[in-house]
């Protein structure tokens, strides 16, 4: 079942339907919740709300729209890089699927600055005053936890020192 991430066509189609996914709820936002008052889901916990971010997480680097160009291409060649020499040894499965993920955020919102000048955010969690966020920065979000997790808590020393064993053995 895990297989289909070992082959590159599955890791595109994948990561593809995750910036389908985060572009269709984005135009639903702009649809929707442009130039309206909050949706309100749950009264004093969590709304949708419209907001154009031009920067970063929390709004930092305003207009720095090839900064995130650069970024998204640098994200783009970490990943290849790491798909091309990660180890297929199915316990590994996790960390290609936390790879899509991140790929597909980051993508997602690059493709929002490169189209619009800024990024679509809408989820908004009241209770915390937490900054408004999106689809593609739950997958970063996300996919970075879970990464810090299994690194700290699921992946032992020695497993990741051959994390890139078939590079190790001259596979360059």
């Amino acid at each position: 079942m895990k297989r289909w991430l070992y082959r590159p066509w599955a890791v595109v189609l994948t990561t593809v339907l995750l910036i389908a996914l985060d572009q269709v709820t984005k135009g639903l936002a702009v649809r929707y919740l442009k130039g309206k008052d909050a949706f309100v889901l749950w009264r004093g916990v969590f709304e949708l709300r419209y907001l154009e971010n031009r920067g970063a997480a929390f709004g930092m680097l305003q207009g720095q729209r090839f900064f995130f160009l650069l970024t998204g291409l640098l994200v783009f060649a970490a990943v290849l890089y790491f798909f091309r020499y990660v180890s297929e040894n199915r316990r590994f499965w996790p960390l290609r699927l936390i790879a899509v993920f991140i790929l597909a955020g980051a993508w997602g919102n690059m493709i929002d600055r490169l189209r619009l000048s800024y990024v679509v955010d809408f989820f908004y969690f009241v209770l915390i005053d937490f900054p408004i966020f999106n689809v593609a920065d739950i997958y970063v979000s996300v996919g970075t936890a879970v990464l810090a997790f299994l690194i700290f808590f699921y992946y032992k020393d020695e497993e990741l020192s051959h994390l890139l064993e078939k590079r190790k053995k001259g596979r360059l």
